[in-house]
């Protein structure tokens, strides 16, 4: 299964709360962080709800 790299790019000061949330369950921290995670239904649903925030690159 493929793998994706998802690198925070905008801060989360200012996002509304559950974007927030949905950053730390993520693992990004700190503005840009990277974090490689399995490319599956779940993540990609998480990365759609926040992807004004982080920058996807497959691996």
């Amino acid at each position: 299964m493929a793998e994706l790299k998802i690198t925070l790019v905008k801060s989360t000061i200012g996002a509304i709360p559950k974007h927030k949330k949905t950053i730390q369950a993520l693992g990004l921290r700190k503005l840009n962080s990277s974090v490689t995670q399995q490319d599956n239904a779940a993540i990609r649903g998480m990365i759609s709800q926040v992807s004004h925030l982080v920058k996807v690159e497959e691996i």
